[in-house]
């Protein structure tokens, strides 16, 4: 399969929920995707393709959702395999944080051949880890805001629609926005890529390690006024933090950060019903993606890449965030086990005693 002379050519690491997403909507609108893949999973999506739900757009004027066959897209089952279609004008990473550094090992001996990454994955430390093992000029800061469900490997839906950040200071950034809009996935460039990283943070912070330490929804944690405050207290942390680092809280595509930031000066009665809204709506109809990880038993959390991101930026800044600093430290020990799950589970008071 050889790419227009219009069309992109681009590498997805990774078939998960914003890998199909962003990949499968980059090949139906006619760009060239390799997608990098484990064996197993990669044998099966070159059987039977892949499915994208994306019915929630209207501008796609269908009921159904869209099947991509297998010759529509390469799915490659390891990295040297995919290279074999070089070269590429961009790759999509959106990796959950605690794989990075093993995937980023297995990037290494093919850095010369990696084209610039488009970082989408949360937190803030990836982009420059990306940097560290390939190269800064390599390096594309991004955020996805849209709400994906994933209901199998290739195999996703569209659950709230919302952008693409893309940051500027790549000569191919502006032509990944085009592109990107091209295919309706509502990019847009940001300037500032430490603003746009930073509040895409912001967002996932709420009601994520608490739902997972207490095991209870994003609704359940704010119905009870004490994990609300915690909540607020939380955000602020963070917030004093950008503020020490000079970095400014923007809105994103669809995503009014800004008000949200605002509502934690508000009082508490008043923030309430604001971010409640946040912190429902922006995860569609799932659970905290906190809550998914401790609970499926995988053994792994993202808690350090975002929560524990704000601690250590704090400590560098002199910040106190002494509540980031506990939930951090409670859902990494149930993570590895040296708690039991159950030993929160449904319990606020316990939880509440460690921040005392």
């Amino acid at each position: 399969m050889q790419p227009s002379s219009s069309s992109l050519n681009i590498l997805s690491f990774g078939a998960g929920a914003i890998g199909t997403y962003i990949g499968g909507s980059l090949a139906l609108a006619g760009h060239h995707v390799v997608f990098v893949e484990q064996p197993s999973v990669a044998h099966e999506l070159r059987q039977r393709g892949m499915r994208l739900d994306l019915t929630l757009d209207e501008r796609r004027k269908t009921k159904d959702a869209f099947l991509l066959p297998p010759q529509s897209f390469v799915m490659a089952g390891s990295l040297e395999d995919a290279l074999k279609f070089w070269p590429f004008d961009v790759a999509l990473f959106a990796l959950k944080s605690f794989d990075t550094p093993a995937a980023l090992e297995g990037m290494k001996p093919f850095a010369e051949k990696l084209p610039p990454i488009l970082c989408l994955s949360n937190g803030v430390d990836n982009e420059s880890m990306i940097a560290d093992a390939i190269g800064a000029d390599k390096v594309i800061y991004g955020t996805v805001t849209s709400a994906i469900g994933r209901r199998g490997a290739g195999d996703i839906v569209l659950e709230k629609l919302r952008g693409i950040g893309i940051a500027t200071g790549n000569p191919i950034s502006a032509k990944l926005v085009a592109a990107f809009n091209d295919a309706y996935l509502d990019a847009q460039l940001f300037t500032d890529a430490a603003a746009m990283k930073w509040s895409k943070m912001l967002t996932n912070l709420i009601a994520n390690p608490t739902s997972a330490i207490l095991d209870l929804s994003a609704a359940q944690v704010f119905a009870d006024r004490r994990l609300y405050k915690l909540e607020i207290e939380m955000l602020r942390e963070c917030l004093a933090v950008m503020d020490a680092q000079g970095i400014e809280v923007v809105n994103l595509p669809k995503t009014p950060v800004r008000a949200l930031a605002f509502a934690t000066r508000l009082p508490l009665w008043l923030s309430k019903p604001l971010l409640g809204r946040a912190a429902g709506s922006g995860r569609g109809a799932k659970m905290p993606s906190f809550h998914i990880d401790l609970h499926s038993g995988r053994g792994k959390s993202e808690v350090d890449f975002l929560h524990g991101a704000v601690v250590r930026a704090g400590e560098k800044a002199g910040v106190p965030t002494p509540v980031n600093k506990i939930l951090t430290e409670t859902l990494l020990a149930l993570t590895n086990k040296e708690i039991s799950i159950q030993e929160f589970a449904g319990k606020p008071e316990k939880l509440l005693m460690r921040l005392k």
